[in-house]
């Protein structure tokens, strides 16, 4: 799994918690992984963190913001949401994607672009990284390693991946319509012009750091967490200029540690008081 839950899934079927949860099972996959309650990654675990997270900060979050926040948590709360689920599947999950983008749109339209903003902001970017690493880590690993090539289906299990990450036509429009697992890979790694790669997330979350905490204002807090961001944002930048070759793995696992790592000393630096 991409959300990195195998261990609590195998766990819960070790356990026999739940007769219904098994391996290979995509349903049941996609289940455990949008209602379960004690899957702390799962949709409606998400989304009520999202509301609880939003109302603790209700006296820096727009208006906006917060409703479009509490209506997603609240349809995912109805019935209505469980019926689509069961009927409409990919209309299910437009709806939980549409409403999480007018979120993130609505924080960057109507709030004030100061510190509350961008400590936001960190945190999307922050996120996005690592997902992006994670997907193509998953993707990249499985295609480069099948026995046999299939070129008409890896093209559009590719073109999945893209769209999932809402980057197909951006991609597209860079390739001039050629799909390669090198070319999304390193699209998605070093792109500096699309916002879900991991090249701009890291370069973009240093730069909302920078402006939380100056880098020459070194009696604030935070300067560890700076300079971490710093070292993996020129990390990435010289990986792209390098041929991917086989280190695609390694590269990806390395980005996805260091976010952890940062994560980390940013709670400790910034937010421990709080």
């Amino acid at each position: 799994m991409v959300s990195g839950e195998e261990n609590e899934f195998a766990k819960r079927i070790a356990m026999g918690d739940d007769d219904s949860l098994v391996w290979g099972n995509g349903e049941v996959v996609q289940r455990f992984m949008v209602w379960d309650e004690d899957n702390g990654v799962s949709l409606t675990r998400s989304v009520s963190g999202a509301r609880w997270n939003a109302r603790s900060i209700r006296e820096v979050l727009s208006l906006e913001a917060w409703e479009a926040v509490n209506e997603l948590h609240l349809w995912m709360r109805d019935p209505v949401a469980q019926a689509t689920y069961a009927n409409h599947r990919e209309a299910f999950y437009q709806t939980v994607r549409r409403s999480t983008q007018l979120t993130l749109g609505l924080l960057r339209s109507t709030m004030l672009h100061d510190e509350p903003l961008d400590f936001l902001w960190l945190g999307v970017l922050l996120e996005r990284v690592s997902q992006t690493a994670r997907m193509l880590d998953v993707h990249h690993h499985a295609f480069t390693n099948l026995p046999r090539r299939h070129e008409v289906v890896e093209t559009a299990l590719w073109l999945s991946l893209l769209r999932a990450l809402s980057g197909s036509e951006a991609y597209l429009k860079r390739a001039a319509g050629r799909v390669s697992s090198e070319g999304v890979a390193r699209f998605l790694l070093s792109e500096p012009a699309f916002p879900r790669s991991i090249a701009y997330c890291v370069h973009s979350a240093y730069d909302r750091l920078c402006h939380i905490r100056p880098p020459d204002h070194h009696e604030l807090p935070g300067g560890a967490s700076l300079e971490q961001l710093r070292i993996l944002d020129a990390w990435v930048a010289a990986r792209a200029q390098e041929p991917l070759a086989g280190g695609v793995h390694d590269l990806l696992t390395h980005v996805v540690d260091k976010v952890h790592e940062i994560c980390g000393t940013l709670g400790r630096e910034l937010l421990s008081g709080l």
